[in-house]
């Protein structure tokens, strides 16, 4: 199977002093396509008004090592190859239609949500012969619209429906997500094949952890409300309240977010919380490996999430970890974690004062579960997409009417803006 990979979104966040999520996803991929056998991926990224273009390996290769060691280690050695690779961009269309004309199957790999709302290229690169298979990473603006972006709810109903418009197969990243995802694709006579990958984590080999003088809890994600840092905040100004220095510690750990102005309140205003509470930001991987390390338990209240890989990169380094009980977060940790209800305050209260104790029987139990726990790996994630793609090769990549399910599902034309190649 001849491999298009889509790379834009390397391209946009190389000056990221920390990735997201997403941005994992699509350094993994890259890395592996870009390590595999010669010829195997065409690496395309989009060009403003031209569409998709190819992109020299080497460019990419080079991208990848820099992006690893910058999020790694918190250097900035990613902008310059992420620069070297967009001036190449736009002399990359011909030796992408040379790629598409290359006889067998092919497939267009689309890791990212990036470009899901714009069907019109992806309906090019299908026209061309290329399977269609996106990873789909949750539906979170969809089930939860509350929690995020004004607009957001309405730009990933359209990735959605462009994945069950034009999708030959699709990746998800838990069965949770699956499951969420299996409406959409109801109105679909020949459905695509679905594979749940679980996504890998390789924690960074890390100096000791922190000399803390307090017990102190890491909470690691975006700040937004989705991850429910209002609770811990509320819980430890209660702390500050009643046990006053002996309290333990928080460090909340991720760059800021939308939608959070009362978090920030809590942040930056209120005074009971001042040497309780650190707010870190975004911080290279070996820095918060470290952190995790020292760390009574990471703490993950979230309301939702489509697999939760701060849960698995804590549990990889042998932390345990207080979770919100999620079916997504239960295929991840597994009956490592103490689950409790996001929002239960007073069970997580109890949960911290336990946890943050020397002689925590819940806490030395949980140690004792890890042992049998196994991280998820890449290697495992690509066998899956392997095995996807295997099955694949029993289809043909066949046109299809792009605006179909939109008719079906009574959503608003995409518009003539979506309309082109690729």
């Amino acid at each position: 199977m001849q491999v298009f990979l889509d790379v834009s979104r390397l391209l946009s966040v190389a000056n990221r002093p920390a990735p997201s999520g997403i941005d994992r996803v699509e350094l993994a991929y890259a890395r592996h396509w870009a390590s595999g056998e010669a010829g195997s991926c065409t690496f395309i990224a989009e060009v403003p008004l031209l569409g998709f273009s190819a992109l020299p390996t080497s460019l990419v290769r080079e991208l990848v090592v820099a992006l690893e060691e910058s999020w790694e280690s918190g250097t900035r050695l990613a902008s310059g190859a992420a620069r070297r690779a967009r001036l190449a961009l736009p002399f990359g269309r011909a030796a992408l239609n040379e790629a598409l004309r290359r006889p067998g199957p092919k497939a267009f790999l689309l890791v990212s949500h990036r470009a899901l709302e714009r069907p019109g290229r992806i309906a090019g690169m299908r026209r061309n012969g290329c399977h269609f298979v996106p990873l789909i990473h949750d539906l979170i603006p969809l089930v939860h619209p509350e929690f995020a972006r004004a607009g957001q709810a309405e730009t990933h109903k359209r990735r959605i429906i462009t994945t069950a418009a034009l999708a030959d197969a699709i990746i998800v990243n838990s069965a949770a997500t699956a499951v969420e995802l299996a409406p959409w694709l109801a109105a679909r006579q020949d459905r695509p094949l679905i594979s749940v990958a679980p996504l890998g984590v390789s924690p960074p080999s890390v100096d000791a952890p922190p000399v803390a003088l307090r017990p102190y809890f890491v909470a690691l994600g975006t700040i937004e409300p989705r991850k429910n840092h209002l609770l811990l905040l509320n819980l430890w100004r209660q702390f500050a309240n009643t046990l006053g220095g002996a309290a333990p510690r928080l460090v909340v750990v991720g760059r800021r977010g939308w939608e959070n102005e009362n978090i920030l309140d809590m942040l930056e205003r209120c005074s009971a919380l001042d040497g309780l509470v650190r707010e870190s930001g975004s911080l290279p991987d070996r820095e918060v490996a470290s952190l995790l390390r020292g760390a009574r338990a990471l703490l993950f209240p979230s309301f939702a999430e489509g697999f939760g890989l701060p849960l698995a990169e804590a549990l990889a380094l042998g932390v345990p970890a207080l979770s919100s009980d999620l079916p997504a977060l239960r295929e991840v940790g597994r009956q490592v974690p103490d689950y409790l209800d996001p929002l239960d305050g007073m069970a997580w209260r109890a949960a911290v004062l336990d946890y943050a104790r020397p002689d925590s029987a819940s806490r030395r139990a949980q140690l004792g579960r890890m042992t049998n726990w196994r991280p998820p790996t890449w290697e495992d994630h690509f066998l899956e997409v392997d095995r996807l793609f295997h099955n694949l090769l029993h289809r043909p990549a066949e046109p299809r009417d792009v605006a179909a399910p939109q008719r079906q599902m009574a959503v608003p034309s995409l518009g003539r803006r979506d309309e082109g190649v690729p």
